[in-house]
C-alpha cells in the first residue's frame, strides 16, 4: 500500500505541476512516444536476460506491491522451527530428521509453522541443509562455507532482476532522446508547415525526452531499489538459518544456537532474547503437558 501512494504521489505532483503552469494534460499524450520508449525498454529487457530471469523480474514486481512485512509472528515460527527440529536432533540424531526433511509438506512438525512452509526458497534452504549436516560428520568451518558460497549465489540470482530493470532504468533516458529524435525528423519534414503545426510536432518530440526521464528516475529506479530491499529482507532469514546451522555444529545449546540466528534478523522486526525465553518456555510446557 506505502508503495502505491508513493506512486500516486510522483505522478500527482509531476502532473499536478505541470497543470498549474497552464500545461494541456492532452499535449502529454503521445502514443507514437510511448510505444517507442516502452517497446526499447522492454526488447532490451528481453534481448539482456534469460526467460527464468524475466519471469522472476514478473514475481518480484507484483511482490512490491502486496508484500506482507515478515511480522513478529513469521519470525517466532522461524526461530521455533529452528529450535524443534534441533531438539529434535539432540534427542534422536539426525536421522530423527528423515521423515520431515524429505516431505516438509506432509510433516507433521512443519505443519505447525505454516508462514514458513509458504516460504519456497527458505523451506529448500532448511530442509536442503539439514539434509547435508544429516549425510555425514561435517565442521562448522566447512558448513559455513558452504552455506556462505550458497547464500552467495542465491544472492546473485535473486538481485538479478532488480540490476537489469536497474540497467535498463538508466537507459530510458537515452531512449526518450531516440524518441525525441524521430520526432524531430518528422518536424524537419513537415517544416514547410504553419508555425502551430511545426511548434506541434515539436512539443511531442520533447514529449518523449520528458518520458525517457520520468520512466527512469520518478518509476523505475524507485522500482528497482524496492525491488533489491525485498530481497534482502528474504536473505535475512537465511543469514538467520545459516547461523543458527553452524552455531549447532560448533556444539553450542540449542537455545544458544537459535539466539546466535536470532541476531541475524532486521532489526525493526527482531525479536529480544527475553521473548525468545518466552516462546521456548511455551514449547518445553506444552510438550511436558503432551
Amino acid at each position: 500500500m506505502l508503495k502505491v501512494l508513493g506512486a500516486l504521489i510522483i505522478i500527482g505532483c509531476v502532473l499536478g505541476g505541470y497543470v498549474m503552469a497552464h500545461g494541456e494534460l492532452a499535449m502529454l499524450w503521445q502514443p507514437a512516444e510511448v510505444i517507442i520508449i516502452l517497446g526499447a525498454g522492454l526488447g532490451s529487457l528481453v534481448v539482456g536476460n534469460p526467460k527464468e530471469v524475466l519471469l522472476e523480474m514478473c514475481v518480484q514486481i507484483k511482490g512490491v506491491f502486496v508484500y506482507k512485512r515478515r511480522g513478529e509472528e513469521f519470525q517466532r515460527q522461524l526461530l521455533m522451527l529452528l529450535y524443534e527440529l534441533l531438539e529434535t536432533v539432540e534427542e534422536g540424531g539426525l536421522k530423527a530428521l528423515d521423515e520431515h526433511i524429505e516431505e516438509p509438506e506432509q510433516s507433521e512438525l512443519f505443519s505447525k509453522y505454516p508462514l514458513i512452509l509458504k516460504e519456497d526458497n527458505l523451506m529448500f534452504f532448511i530442509a536442503d541443509n539439514f539434509r547435508l549436516m544429516a549425510m555425514g560428520k561435517i565442521s562448522a568451518h566447512e558448513l559455513e562455507g558452504f552455506l556462505e558460497q550458497e547464500l552467495e549465489a542465491m544472492d546473485h540470482a535473486l538481485m538479478q532482476p532488480a540490476r537489469s530493470l536497474h540497467k535498463v532504468g538508466e537507459a530510458m533516458p537515452g531512449f526518450g532522446i531516440l524518441a525525441a529524435i524521430l520526432g524531430i525528423v518528422i518536424t524537419m519534414g513537415n517544416i514547410g508547415g504553419s508555425v502551430a503545426e511545426v511548434g506541434a510536432h515539436v512539443a511531442a518530440a520533447l514529449v518523449g525526452t520528458f518520458l525517457g526521464i520520468f520512466m527512469c528516475y520518478c518509476l523505475m529506479e524507485p522500482l528497482s531499489n524496492a525491488m533489491g530491499q525485498r530481497v534482502k529482507t528474504e536473505l535475512s532469514a537465511l543469514e538467520c538459518v545459516r547461523t543458527t546451522l553452524v552455531a549447532h555444529v560448533a556444539g553450542k545449546p540449542t537455545l544458544l544456537a537459535v539466539d546466535a540466528g536470532r541476531k541475524l534478523i532486521e532489526q525493526d522486526v527482531k525479536p529480544a532474547f527475553k521473548q525468545l525465553e518466552i516462546w521456548v518456555n511455551q514449547y518445553e510446557e506444552t510438550r511436558e503437558a503432551a
